[in-house]
């Protein structure tokens, strides 16, 4: 068996936009369901939902048989032994894209990077523990220890002042795939708390895609407004997230509960029995 492409990496490499969506209901079953939406991409959240490791792993399999679907997951946090640790997890139980949320700096990416990846003869490799596990197949993929550092695709997030101030090394580093703009916490960090869409991050969003960009690395970026998402997708933003599963059902339940909560009349009592018509 070979070792499969990643071919998230590929489009996104290739300046080919791929158009997403977020998972957070941490349910391999609902997971299943947006995959067969024909995304791009589905990126399984461990960040801020309740998933762990078992978790992402069952919604792996749900949505592996969507082949055009690519599963990207974000780890709660990459610094550090903790995040080293779950990184190594998520490589091994299958994912091949992983997002980083607050990366500041460029000694965080260098070490990131080498979270990523396995060591090599020539010294350029990485950290990454050696494990026959699910993403060799159980070493039904042969080449896999030798063809993996190629394979898996690094996602940083920039989400703080501190990082645009340090964007342009941060997407300079070897093995980093891909900057992705943090839209809530970056406006939280510029001092405009709960308002992503003020001028000014808005201006710091076109202006971080555009370095990203010219440091031939690929912008991505998060957000169910409809405009924003083509807007940023005509600065050339090749990852995009256009929803979120948890929005989706919010809006959609409570718009069908609002069109008979708000028309239906009071419920008729005509006896003694409350028996209601």
């Amino acid at each position: 068996m070979q070792t499969p492409p990643n071919r998230f990496k590929q489009a996104i490499a290739a300046k080919t936009p791929q158009i997403g969506l977020w998972l957070s209901l941490a349910s391999a079953y609902t997971a299943e369901i947006c995959a067969g939406a024909g995304f791009d991409w589905v990126l399984i959240d461990g960040e801020h939902s309740p998933n762990d490791v078992p978790s992402i792993l069952a919604q792996l399999q749900a949505i592996a048989p969507y082949s055009d679907t690519h599963a990207i997951a974000r780890v709660p946090m990459g610094h550090g032994h903790v995040g080293e640790m779950l990184i190594k997890q998520y490589l091994d139980v299958g994912v091949q894209t992983i997002l980083v949320p607050m990366v500041d700096t460029v000694e965080q990416a260098e070490t990131l990077v080498r979270a990523m990846r396995y060591p090599q003869a020539d010294g350029k490799g990485g950290i990454r523990g050696m494990a026959g596990a699910r993403a060799s197949r159980w070493g039904r993929y042969p080449n896999y220890v030798k063809e993996a550092n190629e394979r898996v695709c690094l996602l940083v997030q920039a989400e703080t002042r501190t990082a645009l101030d340090n964007l342009d090394a941060i997407a300079a580093v070897d093995g980093v795939d891909g900057v992705f703009i943090g839209p809530a916490d970056l406006s939280a960090s510029m001092g405009h708390v709960g308002n992503p869409g003020h001028t000014e991050v808005q201006g710091a969003i076109e202006d971080a895609i555009r370095r990203i960009l010219a440091a031939g690395k690929a912008p991505g970026i998060l957000t169910p407004d409809e405009k924003l998402a083509r807007r940023y997708l005509e600065l050339g933003a090749l990852y995009v997230a256009v929803g979120l599963d948890t929005s989706i059902l919010v809006r959609g339940i409570t718009e069908l509960a609002a069109k008979f909560k708000s028309s239906a009349a009071a419920p008729a009592v005509t006896s003694t029995t409350n028996k209601v018509y």
